[in-house]
């Protein structure tokens, strides 16, 4: 399995493989017997290979959910309600503000520069922007319009929502890690019937 060495770290990290983060890892991802010769190798440590019902993105879950997994999912559920809203409110807010016709999806770039220039002269959009970097998510403390927006762009970019293929330009692509997102949407609306305003591509782009 060394040959997979450095996929196996990045999934047992809680990375999210797709073909934006890592192509040739997710590459790999798209070939049965190496799916299972890794679950093979992750059974002793409880777990195993799962991703969306597209197969656009590879993750890790419990292959038992033991008292003790129970728990650490408690917990990472909480984690995660908490940052869900903060999330679709930043995508319908790349959406209006760049006049796309959809929720930004796997693959589609985001120019940090063209935010930061429509949004200053928009007073609605200004505050809308800083509420939602003051949120605990992205967790900005900054007034400066620029340095909100970076904040953002660096929590989505920890959190694998965004890839910056080049360092030195403030270009981000999108990855594949939302199309797990909007099926957690999917899965809270549908299973545990929790209320809260979904974008317009999860309401009309995608079946639900």
């Amino acid at each position: 399995m060394l040959q997979y060495g450095h996929l196996i770290e990045r999934l047992l990290q809680g990375q999210f493989i797709c073909q934006i983060s890592d192509d040739n890892a997710f590459r790999h991802l798209q070939n049965e017997e190496v799916r299972e010769q890794l679950d093979t190798y992750l059974r002793p440590l409880n777990r195993r290979l799962a991703s969306n019902a597209e197969q656009s993105v590879w993750f890790l879950a419990w292959l038992e959910v033991t008292p003790k997994v129970r728990e650490e999912l408690s917990s990472q559920l909480a984690t995660t309600m908490n940052s869900l809203l903060p999330l679709l409110e930043w995508f319908a807010l790349v959406q209006e503000t760049l006049g796309l016709d959809a929720t930004p999806v796997a693959g589609d770039i985001i120019q940090a520069p063209e935010f930061v220039l429509r949004s200053q002269d928009n007073p609605s959009l200004r505050e809308r922007v800083a509420r939602l970097a003051s949120d605990k998510f992205f967790a900005s403390t900054s007034d400066d319009l620029a340095l909100q927006i970076k904040q953002i762009f660096n929590r989505l970019m920890q959190h694998g929502y965004l890839q910056q293929p080049h360092t030195d330009r403030q270009n981000y692509r999108v990855t594949g890690k939302i199309d797990y997102l909007l099926d957690l949407v999917r899965f809270i609306r549908d299973e545990e019937r929790l209320a809260f305003e979904e974008p317009e591509h999860t309401q009309q782009g995608l079946e639900i």
